[in-house]
């Protein structure tokens, strides 16, 4: 009997093996013949197609194509983008320090970084860059233009540039520097005692740069601390964890990744002693807040370490490796999902329908899975890291839309700065009646024409009117509403003045004191950092955030 058992279990063994290894052949089989099926296809494009067939460019549609159809992140780099990925993941590159783009069909200057060699020597928003080395830039893209600006630290570069309202352009020669993207953009104090800081990105060192913010807060006073994880799309998973164990005790588990390659599954812990873990922290989160930032902010929630306010975040719990390929170019393909403490899974259950922001829709109950944080709070998968405080995203007006799209904010902004020299500090700057007004004056002669919803939806009513042979019946109606919600923009210029003078305001403050100027001139109006701060200002409200109903 036993040995009838014994010889049982080896043949079992023996046809799972040749099972095992009949179907891995056959998938082998099916990735030989679908390879050399494309070969032949393509072989026969490039012979017979009636025009030119660029090798490079139909190969490069077909593999994005490929890629596209698994998730968003798995990515071709071919080897001209590499030095840009690298940019992206170290947050360093040789250049002038500069972030530029396109206005009206001309290079411009859109933010130097502080101290940087553009900073140094004299470039300003809005400069617009005419030539370098010798080589005219205005028929080029905006990327073209980075890469030329881009370059060896030490080497040397020669711009041409015109600013604002000058008629001649000058010549500024500067020496390339490595350029580090700070991680941490801003950090200061909102009152005598509540702290901000934020994190825009999760390159090498971010938290260090995190740690330094918190340590000088403290010192200038801070009790209680905003920590600004919106619009943040991550970066490095290792830097995530490290900034989560600044706020958590030493050995508790901060993510694990789970995927097919089983020897890469692994759980993530603080391995340090935290910075503090008592100090009273509120995180912001928007619809953009993704990947690592969303692993902060649903370890603090898990923890009950912080209580988050804003926007349920995007939904991205993927993680992503990247393999070399032939000829310098690499493949960065997601290899795992990860969980947080509580066990959840932050991914939205489908990452290829979102709304128009990039945030996940609206997700069934039925599909989402409840969990439970160290203190006992429901908290729910399948679709981001939902806020502990849900503060409503404001929607702007047409009128600010289109000012802001047509870049007429930018474009005063500059025109204020070449006749003001000075203006008071970012966080006291406001505009006066008399500034507002010459901004009106600014754009009586500006294409400011636009459509506000309701008059589109109204064309719409009238286009399905006069398909169902019913506008006559309804046409007096339609002309008597449309004359009702005309929009009037000297009205709406009136009407729309607090969003619109608030977004001057921080233009202008850029133009004076860079990035942290613009991020100082909205503390008195932003939606989350002023309920971040009520909810800061009493104690026993935070306290009940992180408590069981």
């Amino acid at each position: 009997m036993y040995k009838k058992s014994i010889a049982g279990l080896l043949i079992g063994c023996l046809a799972l093996t040749l099972f095992s290894f009949k179907t891995e052949s056959e998938r082998y089989f099916e990735i030989a013949k679908n390879l050399d099926v494309f070969a032949t296809l393509f072989k026969e494009v490039n012979t017979y197609y009636v025009d030119e067939v660029p090798p490079a460019k139909l190969v490069r549609t077909g593999i994005d194509a490929m890629l596209k159809s698994l998730d968003p992140y798995t990515n071709y780099i071919p080897e001209d983008d590499i030095e840009d990925f690298r940019t992206m993941t170290t947050g360093q590159y040789g250049g002038i320090g500069a972030l530029i783009g396109s206005r009206d069909n001309k290079i411009v200057v859109q933010m130097p970084y502080e101290n940087s060699p553009a900073h140094k020597a004299g470039i300003v928003i809005g400069d617009e860059i005419l030539k370098i080395d010798g080589i005219n830039v205005s028929s080029k893209t905006t990327s073209e233009v980075s890469k030329l600006l881009k370059g060896q630290a030490n080497s040397t570069v020669k711009l041409e540039v015109k600013s604002y309202g000058q008629t001649k352009p000058r010549t500024v020669e500067l020496t390339r520097a490595n350029i580090m993207v700070d991680n941490v953009p801003y950090y200061g104090m909102l009152d005598n005692e509540i702290g901000y800081f934020q994190l825009s990105g999760f390159t090498v060192d971010a938290s260090k740069e995190v740690r330094t913010a918190v340590q000088k807060l403290k010192e200038q006073g801070a009790k209680k601390i905003i920590f600004d994880l919106r619009d943040n799309p991550g970066g490095l998973l290792h830097e995530a964890v490290n900034i989560s164990n600044l706020f958590v005790d030493k050995g508790r588990d901060i993510v694990s990744t789970k995927g097919k390659v089983k020897e890469w599954n692994k759980t993530y812990k603080a391995l340090d002693e935290p910075l503090d873990k008592e100090i009273p922290l509120v995180i912001l989160t928007s619809s953009r807040s993704a990947s690592a930032s969303e692993i902060v902010a649903g370890v603090m929630q898990d923890y009950d370490r912080a209580v988050l306010v804003g926007e349920r975040t995007f939904g991205k719990g993927l993680v992503q490796a990247t393999r070399p390929l032939s000829y310098n170019s690499q493949l960065k393909v997601t290899t795992a999902k990860y969980y947080i403490p509580s066990g959840r899974s932050i991914q939205a259950i489908d990452y290829k329908h979102r709304n128009e922001d990039g945030s996940p829709g609206k997700i069934p109950d039925s599909l989402k899975v409840a969990h439970k944080t160290a203190g006992g709070r429901i908290v729910y998968d399948g679709a981001g890291v939902s806020p502990d405080v849900e503060v409503e995203r404001h929607t702007y007006s047409e009128i600010v839309k289109t000012i802001a799209s047509k870049g007429y904010f930018f474009e005063y902004a500059n025109k204020y700065r070449a006749e003001n020299p000075s203006i008071p500090s970012a966080k006291e700057f406001k505009l006066t009646d008399a500034d507002y007004q010459k901004f009106v004056a600014f754009l009586d002669n500006k294409d400011v024409n636009y459509t506000t919803k309701v008059e589109r939806e109204l064309e719409d009513l009238t286009e399905q009117a006069k398909d169902g042979k019913h506008l006559d019946d309804i046409k007096a109606e339609l002309d008597a509403i449309k004359k009702k919600v005309s929009h009037n923009k000297s009205k709406d210029l009136m009407r729309f003045r607090s969003e619109i003078q608030e977004m001057l305001e921080a233009e202008i403050a850029s133009r004076y004191y860079l990035q942290k100027g613009y991020i100082e001139s909205s503390f008195d109006d932003d939606p989350d950092i002023l309920m971040a701060k009520r909810v800061l200002s009493d104690s026993q409200q935070y306290a009940s955030y992180l408590k069981t109903k």
